[in-house]
């Protein structure tokens, strides 16, 4: 049975408004050209200005994460403050969280400070974080977070495999996103976390067939409660891959599965992956015909994360010199 939602559509007129007019302000396709085309250092930085984003300093990319990471948390702060039901929220905020504990536990193993890797974005702060992780204490941590720490730890101690401790804690990461986006009783919010679940395994199916594994692997990597089954990848899997595109071709997934599909022969996954994101904004941009509700906020909220995505290739991309037409074949579609 759906969840009844805590909160009426109504009761998120004044933030519905205040998001639209929000959009106003995201970046278009043209402003990121401009950015890419820039003639000098000073135009770049004139025109970062222009468009709101006067923070960033391209001419020190290793300070551009840092910049964007400030810029996120002004932004959730200003608009948590206006929505009615924090738990909308929360499913932006919850990934920080759980790459942060990744961060730090990969760090405790290298004997090294996480530093930098860190976001304090969460909904649980980095410091609080740290001395949870610190003492293997999660008792006071929200969700899912503490069996996290405690089952991300052993698999790192005993396997040394990242791989799989990644997977590890995503699967603790899927179950929170998921079960706080049922409590907010949202449909159109479940339906957005169970495509990024099936994303994910679009993801680790094509590339487990590009290495060659078979079904026992994928079975261990594979993440639960998409709208695709698991059962139905494993069966594609053991097929070598026959039947994938066809597999997804019903969902948002289906021309990233096209793509996925002709990789098994081979190529770069740059294109795949830039799908896989893409079909992931196509699904929140049906939220432009609501006029107001949470729908309006989550795709306000996943178009600024495109956003910061974008600026982020594009700052990288010119200060390590990579061509501008590549730049432009890795920017995300965004919300506009």
């Amino acid at each position: 049975m759906a969840a009844t939602k805590r909160f009426r559509d109504t009761d998120y007129l004044g933030v519905s408004a205040y998001v639209r007019a929000l959009e106003n302000s995201l970046l278009t396709r043209e402003q990121l050209e401009q950015l890419i085309t820039a003639r000098s250092y000073d135009e770049e930085v004139k025109l970062l200005q222009a468009f709101g984003y006067s923070e960033l300093e391209p001419k020190h990319p290793e300070a551009v994460d840092a910049d964007l990471t400030l810029v996120r948390a002004e932004a959730l702060e200003e608009l948590g403050a206006a929505l009615p039901d924090p738990g909308v929220l929360d499913v932006f905020r919850i990934k920080y969280d759980y790459h942060n504990i990744k961060a730090m536990l990969k760090a405790e193993v290298m004997n090294v400070s996480p530093g930098s890797m860190l976001a304090d974005l969460g909904r649980v702060s980095v410091e609080e974080l740290f001395v949870a992780q610190r003492d293997n204490d999660g008792s006071g941590l929200p969700g899912y977070l503490a069996s996290a720490v405690y089952v991300g730890r052993e698999v790192l101690s005993k396997t040394r495999d990242p791989q799989l401790f990644d997977v590890a804690v995503d699967k603790w990461c899927f179950r929170d996103l998921l079960e706080t986006a049922e409590r907010t009783g949202s449909a159109f919010l479940v339906g957005y976390v169970r495509l990024q679940i099936d994303a994910a395994n679009l993801r680790t199916l094509v590339r487990t067939l590009r290495m060659g594994k078979d079904e026992d692997f994928l079975r261990g990597v594979l993440f639960r409660d998409g709208e695709i089954t698991v059962e139905e990848l494993l069966r594609v899997c053991g097929q070598r891959g026959a039947g994938l595109a066809e597999l997804f071709a019903p969902t948002p997934l289906a021309e990233a599965a096209e793509a996925g599909a002709a990789l098994l022969r081979g190529g770069a996954l740059t294109e795949f992956e830039r799908l896989c994101d893409d079909a992931q904004t196509a699904y929140l941009d049906r939220a432009r015909l609501i006029p107001f509700g949470e729908e309006p906020v989550l795709a306000y909220l996943a178009a600024k994360e495109t956003e910061y995505t974008n600026l982020r290739i594009v700052l990288m991309g010119r200060a390590a010199g990579v061509p501008a037409e590549v730049i432009r074949s890795r920017l995300r579609a965004g919300y506009m």
